[in-house]
């Protein structure tokens, strides 16, 4: 499966209901995030192939849990927050096209970027989700988009 993180994304969140061991964890305008139980290196790849799959290009992985752990001690953090945070980052010459012939100013959302992480707190459980555009203008599809591949990613 897939998994990205975008932990600067996150913010408060309505709880879903879980189903088949698989639970939409949070959800609000600004972040959709759905949970699995699946192995972080699974949810990583099945992010990755959710995107190529589609024909895009992941343009940028981003390891930020590593970044994070790495750079621990030069920040005075003593608390680990991620056992793994990943995020992929890509764009669409066709999805963007259109964004942007709906509104120039939809530049600012590309690239598109979908996260995953398991909490250091909280083991085995993955999260997988990425930040909404704003509705209108074009922007739907990408929301759309971005849905479908966190959805396939975490067994929705």
């Amino acid at each position: 499966m897939k998994q990205i993180l975008a932990a600067a994304l996150a913010g408060p969140l309505m709880a879903g209901s879980l189903t088949a061991g698989v639970a939409v964890a949070r959800a609000d305008d600004l972040v959709t995030t759905y949970q699995t139980d699946e192995a972080f290196a699974d949810v990583a790849q099945d992010i990755q192939d959710a995107i190529v799959n589609r024909g895009y290009v992941v343009d940028y992985h981003g390891h930020i849990g590593d970044m994070l752990k790495r750079t621990a001690g030069d920040v005075g953090a003593a608390k680990p927050l991620y056992k793994n945070a990943e995020f992929m980052q890509f764009c669409s010459a066709v999805v963007s096209r259109s964004v942007m012939e709906a509104d120039i100013g939809n530049i600012a959302y590309c690239p598109y970027i979908v996260f995953a992480y398991e909490a250091e707190a909280a083991p085995g459980k993955v999260v997988v989700g990425y930040r909404r555009l704003p509705k209108g203008d074009g922007r739907d599809q990408v929301n759309d988009l971005l849905d479908e591949i966190a959805k396939e990613a975490s067994g929705q």
